[in-house]
């Protein structure tokens, strides 16, 4: 892929998904998929580096995701530390920054441990942005959003007509990422077609591309793909 002759996104979005279906297909349990499937962020997010992409948000764990069984959730809990403590390395070496969105409240201990250090180790690094999304729900951020906002109105310090569409979004989780917070690109894989309840905001003009390929079996080269399409899309944002 030349890269000089397309158009990059900036921010691409990934619901990763199909992880189960992967194991299932194999006779395996539920878990070697997710196994597996951080395998590929690990590519995914090096490929993303390479193309000189700024932001790259995964999205890991929703807030709906709790209704899995417990044994399935306890391990999707303990992988940021296999993640982390194997690809920490390589996340330095190509200077990748570590940020997250998500309730991190009910998140296990250790895990939120995992995932301060992870940030704080990597705060420094100029080069693509991987957000992971983290105990995630659009929904949710939305409320939160709102409860600031009308607690600002009731102390005061806003009138209801100020409320605009970049105040709403300086509520938002993805607010620090500044120019990038919107993601141009969203990628789904395993062949479902809906937004599961990610970033609900954020994706109002995002370029959207399904994959029937299962999240452990999406390759760099199947990555490139979806951008290479991107890039032949002409984004209007409702204009002509």
């Amino acid at each position: 892929m030349d890269l000089n002759k397309i158009n990059i996104p900036q921010h691409v979005a990934i619901i990763m998904d199909g992880n189960g279906r992967w194991a299932k297909k194999r006779f395996l349990p539920r878990v070697m998929g997710h196994k597996k499937g951080v395998e590929t962020i690990k590519k995914i997010t090096i490929r993303a580096h390479q193309l000189e992409i700024k932001v790259l948000t995964v999205y890991a764990f929703s807030t709906e995701n709790w209704a899995r069984p417990e044994e399935e959730v306890n391990y999707l809990m303990s992988l940021p530390k296999d993640f982390f403590d194997s690809f920490m390395p390589e996340l330095m070496q190509n200077n990748v920054k570590v940020t997250y969105i998500g309730n991190a409240d009910p998140l296990p201990e250790e895990t939120k441990a995992i995932l301060d250090k992870a940030i704080e180790k990597t705060k420094e690094n100029t080069g693509l942005i991987l957000n992971i999304a983290l105990n995630y729900g659009g929904r949710q951020e939305l409320v939160e959003g709102i409860k600031a906002i009308s607690q600002a109105v009731l102390n005061h310090d806003i009138k209801p007509e100020e409320i605009n569409e970049d105040l709403i979004s300086s509520t938002l989780m993805t607010q620090h990422l500044g120019d990038f917070s919107e993601p141009d690109l969203m990628i789904r894989t395993s062949g479902e077609l809906r937004l599961s309840n990610f970033l609900l905001w954020q994706i109002a003009y995002s370029e959207f591309y399904f994959t029937d390929i299962l999240w452990p079996d999406f390759s760099p080269a199947d990555f490139d793909q979806a951008i290479e399409e991107y890039s032949k899309r002409q984004r209007r944002f409702g204009k002509i």
